[in-house]
């Protein structure tokens, strides 16, 4: 029996990895080229996340993988994500299963440092329990971020989700705060390799392909990496 449950489940895990990456394919969202990621590193290839998530049908049933796992469990009380992609996400989740849905920002301290928390009036009471939502796992730095501002908050994280991971073997995610891991679930795990800027490691950088930083506001060396 275990066995047979097993195998059903793998089988179900591959049906959803495929439609994804289906879904993400037919958009046009995976590109070619010389791309900076928001963690610096380069990549020949880049996962435009807009491109689907602009299609309410798309981003719909990809939720939709995630809802139907907590839905009419009373598992869940509220879906949050960070910005940018994480807000439609956390929202259409949390409106199909009939929760709030939130997002955290990120912010400056007086130290310097930045991270994530939820502002304008949104809050977490304690015991709630909180569902974390994103788009596109690179090195996981923006979930990551959210897990200590749900922690302070007093709420229990019941799951985390993405769409595609692509982090190269990111399993889990260990609060910086309380040293607790959650595990990462994607819909679908997509490897691309990254390389570190420069002609000695990335071969886009010694071909002198331009650079381009999805999401700034051109397509040069100079330009920051994508928000």
């Amino acid at each position: 029996m275990t066995t047979i449950k097993h195998t059903l489940e793998t089988t179900a895990r591959l049906a959803i990895a495929a439609r994804t990456e289906a879904i993400f394919r037919r958009s046009g969202a995976l590109r070619e080229g010389h791309f900076q990621l928001k963690s610096g590193r380069h990549s020949d290839c880049y996962m435009e996340k807009f491109e689907v998530l602009q299609d309410p049908a798309a981003t719909s049933e990809l939720c939709a993988m995630w809802a139907a796992e907590y839905a009419g469990k009373g598992l869940v009380d509220l879906v949050a994500g960070p910005t940018t992609g994480g807000v439609i996400l956390a929202f259409e989740t949390g409106r199909q299963l009939g929760t709030r849905a939130i997002f955290a920002e990120e912010v400056r301290g007086a130290d310097g440092a930045v991270r994530r928390e939820f502002r304008r009036g949104f809050r977490i009471g304690a015991g709630e329990r909180v569902l974390l939502v994103d788009d596109i796992l690179t090195t996981g730095g923006s979930l990551l971020a959210m897990v200590p501002a749900v922690e302070r908050a007093g709420g229990q994280i019941v799951g985390c989700h993405v769409l595609v991971d692509r982090s190269g073997g990111l399993a889990a995610l260990t609060s910086p705060l309380t040293g607790r891991s959650y595990p990462l679930e994607p819909l679908w795990r997509l490897e691309l390799p990254t390389y570190e800027p420069g002609a000695a490691t990335c071969q886009g950088c010694a071909d002198g392909i331009a650079l381009y930083a999805p999401g700034s506001s051109g397509a040069a060396s100079g330009i920051g990496p994508a928000a």
